[in-house]
Formats: structure tokens, C-alpha cells, sequence
């Protein structure tokens, strides 16, 4: 058994449907994923790493046995996810929500108790371990083990659901943005206790995210997911050289941006001639995000500068960045696609 998880092929189709007009409404096919294919080892945290609605949730609710693929497999420590999916359950954890499914009038421990007796866990062998996570993932040191739920911060909600997902010692953790919503210090700490899982106990994590500094913190080996598709994959070191020879320019700027935030991306891309741009909403105004070829960095500089202040914003910052995995995600999406890099 070479990998703890391996992802063959899977697609996934949803039925929608469209209104036109006020009577009549339209069916139509959407495609969530279109044959996504990797391998999580064993001792790993990996990185899905994508936007919203590119299909990483759908992936990891298919290896958890939660969706039926419409045609590919998956297999989990071994076992098929279509053949063997009480198997499978039996050596996962999972994390979809921080929030759902616990008791609001039970305490943490309470809520541990009740799930792990769920699972068949009893007496003395069933406190040592809730006793083990609670400590392990930090409620104990913050009072939080008989505090009741209804009274828990979101980071304490985070904390307590990897606790349940890790209540039975799974070999293997799946987490979709475990730590999305959390502060700066909980969602460190979470990332922190990941990769000790991983790298101390050998666990397999796999994490969905769409935060680029968090997976290049954490992950040794990413996955780019693009429209139902693994549009690259490898470790942080690979996916970067795929961007070689280009330079990210970094431009922060305000102003009353409003719906023109297409408008702004495609005026940077017809005056710059550059297809690799993003531009984004940040904390106090806006990034445009640009991968220039080496050399010509100058002139995308006062190009973009030009642009922005005739559209009457006001500019910031100006950068030359080191390329992120930020920038490996705008290379491999904005030039069509494909499954560049890809491997196990």
C-alpha cells in the first residue's frame, strides 16, 4: 500500500436548473469535477488548493464517502470508497463544517463522549482518549473540555471538531478550510498542529483551502484545482519554477472600484499585453497582481501606474515580489488550463 489516499478520475455532474423569464426554467448540466486524479502519501500534509466552486469540496466529499462520483474511484488506506466505503469510514477523520453537528447545551467533553460512544467507544479506554484530544488540540489548556458548547468562540468550535474528527486515532485526516473564519493565533495553531500530526505520528492530511499562504506554510505537496480540473500539482519548490523567468509585480491601490473589477483586469491586460494578472479585493483597498516576463518590469510598473491613476484611483504600493504559490495559481489557470505538472 504505497499511498494513504489516491484519487482516480473522479468526476462529479449536478443538475441545475435556469429561470428564463417567469414561467419557463432551464436544466442544465454542471460538471463539478472533470476527472481530478492524485495521491496523498502517508506522513504528508497535502494542499487542494483553489478558488471557491473549483471542486475541492465535492472532491473531498467524495473520498470521505459523503458523494457517489459519476464515474473514477477512489481509494483510502487501500480501500475502494464505491466498494469498501464502512471501511474507509473506519480509518478517516473528517472536518466539512467547525460548526455543525454538535450539541449547544453539552460541553465539549460531553459532545466527545457522546460521538465517541457512537463509534462503540466505552468506559475507562473512552475518557483516557477524549481526555488525549482535548489536550491535543489545546481545550484543556483553555477551559474549554466542560465549558458548554453554546459559550465556545469559532476557534474553540475549530478545535473541538478536530478533536472529533481525531476521537477514534485515524490514520488519516480530511479537512475541508479547517481553518477558515478562525483569528490570526487560532488559525496558527491549527496549521502547527497539522503538520505535527503528519510529520510526528505519520498521519495523511489532506486540507482544502484557498488561501496560497497557508498551503505554502503547511503543505508538502499542492495541488492547484482550476474548474474541475488539477491544473498542477507538486511541491511548493516544483510549482514554483513553473513560473521561472517571469517576475510578479505587486501594485496596492484605492479608490471606488464598485463592479469594475473585470473592467480594471481586462484594460490591465490589453494595455500591459500580459493574460497573467489578478486583480483582488484586499484589506484596505485593492492588489493587482502581475507576472511580468524578467526585464520588463520597469515599464509593467509605469504602465500600471498610468492605467490606475487615469482611472482615477490612487496607488499605495508598488512591489517586485519573490513568485508565491499565488503566482503559480495565476500562471497555470490563466493560460487555458490543463494538467500541467501533474503527477503523484
Amino acid at each position: 500500500m504505497s499511498s494513504a489516499i489516491r484519487a482516480d478520475g473522479l468526476v462529479k455532474r449536478y443538475e441545475t436548473w435556469t429561470r428564463r423569464g417567469f414561467f419557463r426554467k432551464e436544466k442544465q448540466i454542471v460538471e463539478a469535477l472533470k476527472g481530478v486524479s492524485f495521491e496523498v502519501g502517508w506522513g504528508e500534509v497535502f494542499g487542494l488548493l483553489g478558488p471557491n466552486g473549483a471542486g475541492k469540496t465535492t472532491t473531498v466529499k467524495i473520498i470521505s464517502t459523503l458523494l457517489l462520483p459519476d464515474s473514477g474511484d477512489a481509494w483510502v488506506a487501500g480501500y475502494s470508497v464505491l466498494g469498501n466505503p464502512v471501511e474507509v469510514r473506519d480509518r478517516i477523520g473528517v472536518v466539512l463544517s467547525v460548526e455543525r453537528g454538535f450539541f449547544w447545551k453539552l460541553t465539549g467533553r460531553e459532545n466527545l463522549r457522546y460521538f465517541g460512544m457512537l463509534r462503540g467507544m466505552r468506559g475507562h479506554e473512552l475518557e483516557r482518549r477524549i481526555d488525549e484530544v482535548l489536550g491535543t488540540v489545546g481545550l484543556k489548556q483553555l477551559r474549554g473540555a466542560d465549558k458548554l458548547y453554546e459559550e465556545y468562540s469559532l476557534g474553540m468550535k475549530a478545535r473541538l471538531a478536530l478533536a472529533r474528527a481525531m476521537l477514534h486515532n485515524p490514520p488519516i485526516l480530511i479537512l475541508d478550510e479547517p481553518t477558515l473564519g478562525l483569528d490570526p493565533p487560532s488559525a496558527r495553531e491549527v496549521r502547527e498542529l497539522l503538520v505535527r500530526l503528519a510529520h510526528r505520528e505519520g498521519k495523511a492530511v489532506l486540507v482544502t483551502t484557498h488561501n496560497m499562504f497557508e498551503a505554502e506554510m503547511i503543505c508538502d505537496r499542492v495541488a492547484i484545482i482550476s474548474e474541475g480540473r488539477i491544473a498542477a500539482i507538486g511541491t511548493v519548490a516544483e510549482l514554483k519554477r513553473l513560473v521561472a523567468g517571469e517576475v510578479p509585480v505587486v501594485v496596492k491601490f484605492s479608490g471606488i472600484l464598485g463592479d469594475r473589477l473585470s473592467k480594471v483586469e481586462n484594460a490591465l491586460r490589453s494595455r500591459l499585453g500580459i493574460s497573467k494578472l489578478q486583480v483582488s479585493e484586499t484589506d484596505g483597498g485593492f492588489t493587482a497582481r502581475i507576472l511580468a516576463e524578467a526585464g520588463s518590469e520597469e515599464r509593467v510598473v509605469a504602465r500600471t501606474i498610468d492605467l490606475l491613476t487615469g482611472m482615477g484611483f490612487s496607488i499605495l504600493r508598488v512591489e517586485v515580489a519573490e513568485p508565491s504559490l499565488e503566482d503559480v495559481f495565476i500562471h497555470v489557470t490563466r493560460r487555458g488550463g490543463g494538467d500541467a505538472g501533474q503527477g503523484s
